[in-house]
């Protein structure tokens, strides 16, 4: 079994004449976006260097759970954590991530 992530849309097309792609995405639940996010940066730990490692903890831990966090601390750290993913390429996980809590936070 892998142990890899999926976001965004799946499309699976057949023949001719398909048009658009159909968008069955509800709101997103800050919780589990939150979850989902600690879950991809724990994976993706261990392929930065150590300098990127410490902003990715430091930026976790001002989260926490996610209630007691500013939301300008809450955004700061999630922009942190987004730059640090954007450098390597098993970042996009995390990317969307962050993407989707900023969804929620904002909606």
């Amino acid at each position: 079994m892998s142990n890899s992530f999926h976001f965004g849309d799946s499309v699976t097309q057949h023949g001719d004449h398909n048009i658009g792609i159909v968008k069955n995405q509800g709101p997103v639940d800050p919780q589990a976006a939150l979850r989902e996010l600690v879950a991809a940066v724990q994976q993706l730990r261990d392929q930065v260097p150590t300098e990127d490692r410490e902003v990715l903890d430091e930026s976790l831990e001002a989260i926490g759970d996610g209630s007691e966090a500013s939301p300008s601390a809450l955004r700061r750290a999630l922009r942190n954590i987004s730059g640090v993913a954007s450098l390597v390429r098993a970042g996009a996980p995390v990317v969307e991530s962050v993407r989707r809590i900023l969804d929620s936070i904002t909606s």
